[in-house]
């Protein structure tokens, strides 16, 4: 297209036709029998895939700061549970339940929130969801009585997991296999380094201006992020831009249009299409081999990440008299090793590139899993130096280098484990993760409610070996895949659907790409002749 679309076009025309669009040739008659199957044309500005690196980037960024919002909300009161206890006149475990519930609606939200992103683009879900979740954590603010805090903060979690689950499916909208790794590197450290910076600032807030600050403070940040994702987030969804854009084309003309991806596949009535799409993380969840053991390895880190809000208050505050706002800084350690993780991986992702070239430009997704066998390596080990260094007599620096390890291992292997879930489930994504994200804030909810009793009956060194026993068991799971991924892809029916569809996409794209090249060689020709004319003219 000879004029690129501003920003503010993009984002508020989920079709984008334009003289171009309507003028172009799709196959097809035009008749109900056989409608022009509408596909991205040449250069389209409306392709995701095709946005400028600027644009792919910035709504990265945004959604990965929005992920990191509402997980920080998610966590932040942690460190203010005491301040809950004493106000609204509750007991310690009722308490905790601020952030075990918000926790909860992670579980909740995803089966509504992705599937739907799915049916009605990511764009429309995730403005509304993400809107609903600081309306609902902006309320639990005024909290009276800590039945209607638990409630807001429950229904703010629901309403925030969008957030979560529909960012990495946005990501894989608008990068390529190749290009992905380095924005997803960015976004997945959001879901862990949102928890941990929660008790950080939540501890020391906490202590100067009370708990109802603490909780603005993360419902600020939501909203901040939720007004920049209104003015510059665009649709994203090629399957569901594509219908819009058939709609519209058969609305403005006499012909009948649909998407290329309705024509090679019979449409479904609306209740078809939700009773698919709500049911779908379940399926994927209990049916899908990937979806099920990879959903219960990151679930279990996931769970051992906020089993340490209650172990790290027990461990410092009880045995080492630290205060609550110094006992919160004892996650700098976690928090260190998950930024160092962030380089670190850097590395693994030039490694795929390179070898992604080589391959033609076509990877299995177990190549994805180099980072996942070093971070399952080094879970265990951390977690089992934290639980033997934390002796009164061993410095305080020495369990949380273990920490550290943990917090790489943790990072290194999420970002492994949703790229490989991303690549295999490509236009599925959103429902994979979401079957994911609701595993994971499962137990989530769950480890940090028996921390405590584990940690008097077992005391502190066994009981923090648990966690790095779970640990050692699941470390296996990616070197497993990595050998019999292609095998056990080839036993799942949302996996190689997805990979037919994306085949054919990158066919239509290579097709598209081939004829550009076959123009611009003709133009060239034309020219050629036109500028040897005049010496044919003269003899």
């Amino acid at each position: 297209m000879a004029n690129k679309p501003s920003v503010f076009r993009l984002v508020t025309s989920r079709s984008l036709v334009t003289e171009e669009v309507s003028e172009y040739n799709y196959s097809g008659k035009g008749i109900p029998d056989e409608p022009y199957a509408v596909d991205f044309i040449p250069d389209d500005p409306r392709n995701p895939m095709l946005f400028s690196q600027p644009m792919k980037w910035c709504i990265t960024v945004i959604m990965a700061f929005g992920t990191l919002a509402v997980s920080f909300e998610s966590a932040v009161m942690s460190g203010s549970i005491k301040q809950v206890e004493i106000d609204l006149n509750a007991g310690t475990e009722v308490s905790v339940l601020t952030v075990s519930l918000y926790v909860l609606g992670f579980a909740i939200g995803p089966m509504t929130w992705a599937p739907l992103s799915e049916m009605f683009g990511r764009q429309m879900i995730y403005l509304i969801s993400f809107g609903l979740c600081t309306v609902f954590g902006a309320c639990s603010i005024a909290s009276q009585n800590i039945t209607t805090l638990l409630v807001l903060r429950f229904f703010a979690g629901c309403c925030g997991a969008s957030a979560v689950v529909n960012a990495a499916a946005v990501i894989g909208d608008i990068f390529s296999a190749r290009e992905r790794g380095l924005a997803l590197i960015v976004f997945c450290s959001a879901p862990f380094m949102g928890p941990t910076l929660g008790p950080i600032c939540g501890g020391f807030l906490g202590q100067a201006a009370g708990w109802r600050w603490v909780d603005a403070l993360g419902v600020i940040f939501c909203a901040v992020m939720w007004v920049i994702g209104v003015i510059f987030v665009p649709e994203t969804y090629a399957p569901y831009i594509l219908q819009r854009r058939a709609a519209k084309l058969s609305k403005i003309t006499t012909s009948v249009y649909m998407s290329k991806l309705e024509v090679e596949r019979a449409p479904k009535t609306l209740i078809e299409v939700l009773k698919v799409a709500l049911i779908r993380p379940w399926m994927m969840l209990f049916f899908e081999p990937i979806v099920l053991l990879l959903s219960i390895y990151t679930a279990i880190v996931y769970g051992i990440l906020y089993m340490q809000f209650a172990a790290f208050p027990i461990v410092f505050e009880n045995s080492r008299h630290w205060s609550q706002g110094i006992s919160g800084l004892s996650f700098l350690g976690v928090l260190v090793g998950q930024i160092l993780a962030f380089f670190i991986y850097l590395v693994f992702d030039a490694r795929y590139k390179k070898t992604l070239t080589r391959a033609g430009g076509r990877h299995p997704p177990e190549e994805r899993l180099w980072s996942a066998m070093l971070g399952g390596v080094l879970l265990p080990i951390g977690l089992f130096w934290f639980a033997w260094t934390i002796y009164d007599s061993v410095h305080w620096i020495v369990p949380l280098i273990g920490t550290s390890l943990f917090g790489i291992g943790q990072v290194l292997l999420f970002i492994s484990l949703i790229n490989y879930t991303v690549d295999a489930y490509t236009v599925f994504a959103a429902s994979s993760l979401a079957a994911n994200a609701i595993l994971r804030a499962l137990f989530g909810f769950a480890f940090p409610m028996f921390t405590t009793q584990m940690f008097e009956n077992l005391g502190y060194h066994w009981a923090a070996s648990v966690p790095a026993f779970l640990s050692l068991v699941c470390m296996p799971v990616p070197f497993l895949f990595y050998k019999y991924g292609a095998r056990i892809r080839s036993l799942c029916k949302f996996a190689t659907e997805a990979d037919k569809i994306m085949t054919a996409l990158l066919g239509q794209m290579n097709a598209a790409a081939t004829a550009k090249k076959d123009d611009l060689e003709k133009q060239d020709g034309m020219v050629v002749n036109a500028a040897t004319k005049p010496s044919s003219d003269a003899e």
